[in-house]
């Protein structure tokens, strides 16, 4: 397919999914943007006496020593080779193959200088999954994503790893095998390479495509639990949300109230209030769904952007150099982000803890048999100990900044750092969602005979299909992995 000039997140997330496979392809358009960009490029640097950033002087605070002509091919090798210095563990090749995607979507807006053999380079290694190995430590979120795009950029010089066929394997070994050359980079290309928020937009971006997932399926889970607690729909109904008319709250209320409405549960009362963890859910759960409308709006703007320095703009006979590579719009998002999905795991062990709790008429710790059984009582230390965890990762990275290259680079935004963390805090409430559906369903068993309504009775058949009621004490953590997996395809079902 053509790579159009604008994407929506859907899209970007779409091209990344491995079923069905989807082939890229530059239009002629595009290509010839890139080419006349190029050579408006190679023009101006043979002009006597010019001097431009990145292209023909040393980088960060070598900027004002200049380049010879003869050694700016070597000036952007030496850059990639040395700029590859990233720690720390891998990251998830899904991860890795979007950074690739977002690198091709900044140079088709045709500001970068580069030549269209780099492009197609680019789009070729997506087209065969030749997907680069890209580690997690090694950006500051300024100047450019620059140790994780310098890894990215390496297999273009048959150098590092890539994951190729399931396995990870020498660049120089897959070039052969695919029979493509090793290529060289000339004047200004290996700094495009590594300018740019690439690997921060695609952490982002997998972050807020998933948490809007996960807001849809949490309203579900929550259901459930509010069936096996007993509670009350009135919190829900639509008089009390339309007098504070946040768009997230009232979205949330509504289908709460569609999913409890004409439920043979509903004739139970325990109490003339549910607890907050129950009654609050569009109040807690609308906050969340705002973060991550707002992250949206800014990530769809970042991924239809050119984020390198310096920008070629050919039409209009300027090189300019400036600072779209810092990443500060992607830092506090990704902040907020990391809160908001805190919140929705906070808020769900709450709801856990309370069915375990031996209230309701409902056994202590969900155990048939208490105290010859534990029934779910560490469970709910496990989501406590997750959600511990999710506390500690939310302390912001955006207002973190450390000085670098000499004072040069005296401000940056961390967004790489809160981009990490923030994924680390999306897969712990994976598991959070997985707790509460698995301790929702085994007190939503002890209701029976009584149904529900037909939609959360084929969830709760869901989670049974693969996950049979305990009734005693088993090997629990292959419950709850089984749960994770239900939840994760759950996920990979709802579309945005």
């Amino acid at each position: 397919m053509f790579l159009p000039d604008h994407h929506t997140l859907e899209e970007i997330d779409h091209l990344c999914s491995t079923n069905p496979k989807i082939t890229l392809t530059l239009s002629e358009d595009i290509q010839k943007k890139i080419a006349d960009n190029r050579n408006y490029l190679e023009q101006k640097i043979k002009e006597p006496g010019a001097v431009y950033y990145g292209i023909n002087t040393g980088f960060g605070s070598l900027c004002n020593i200049q380049i010879s002509q003869h050694e700016l091919e070597e000036l952007q090798e030496n850059l990639v080779l040395s700029h590859a210095c990233g720690m720390g563990a891998k990251v998830p090749p899904e991860i890795c193959k979007l950074i690739l995607l977002l690198k091709i979507k900044n140079f088709t807006k045709a500001v970068s200088g580069v030549r269209p053999v780099i492009v197609q380079r680019l789009i070729d290694m997506y087209n065969h999954d030749v997907i680069p190995v890209i580690y997690e430590m090694g950006s500051l979120g300024a100047s450019g994503d620059l140790a994780p795009l310098a890894h990215l950029s390496l297999p273009l010089l048959g150098r590092g790893e890539v994951y190729f066929e399931g396995e990870i394997r020498p660049s120089k070994t897959v070039l052969e095998t695919l029979g493509w050359d090793v290529l060289t980079l000339e004047a200004k290309e290996g700094l495009a390479l590594l300018n740019g928020t690439q690997f921060s937009l695609a952490y982002s971006s997998k972050i807020c495509i998933t948490a809007l997932r996960m807001f849809e399926l949490y309203h579900k889970i929550a259901a459930l639990s509010m069936e096996a607690y007993g509670c009350s729909i009135s919190p829900f109904d639509p008089s009390i949300h339309n007098i504070r008319p946040h768009q997230g709250q009232i979205l949330t209320a509504q289908k709460i109230y569609a999913l409890l409405d004409g439920s043979e549960m509903r004739n139970a009362s325990y109490s003339v209030q549910d607890p907050y963890s129950f009654r609050c859910v569009p109040q807690v759960h609308g906050a969340s769904y705002t973060a991550f409308r707002h992250a949206r709006e800014v990530i769809e703007t970042e991924i239809n952007a050119a984020t390198d320095n310096p920008n070629i703009f050919d039409l209009e006979d300027k090189i300019l150099s400036g600072g779209n590579f810092h990443a500060q719009p992607l830092a506090l998002i990704l902040d907020y982000m990391a809160i908001a999905l805190a919140e929705l795991g906070n808020i769900s062990e709450r709801r856990v803890y309370q069915l375990i709790n031996g209230d309701r008429d409902l056994p202590a710790f969900l155990a048939p048999e208490p105290g010859l059984h534990s029934g779910f009582m560490i469970v709910q230390y496990t989501a406590a100990s997750i959600v511990s965890q999710n506390k500690q990762y939310c302390t912001p990275a955006s207002v973190d900044s450390i000085v670098s290259s000499k004072g040069q680079e005296d401000h940056v935004s961390m967004a790489s750092n809160a981009g990490t963390k923030c994924f680390k805090i999306l897969e712990n409430v994976k598991m959070l969602m997985a707790i509460e559906l698995l301790t929702a369903c085994q007190a939503f068993t002890f209701r029976k005979p009584k149904k529900s309504t037909p939609e959360l009775e084929s969830l709760y058949q869901k989670v049974r299909e693969t996950i049979p009621f305990m009734e005693k004490d088993r090997l629990l953590h292959d419950d709850l992995m089984a749960a994770v997996r239900l939840v994760e395809s759950l996920l990979d079902e709802i579309k945005i």
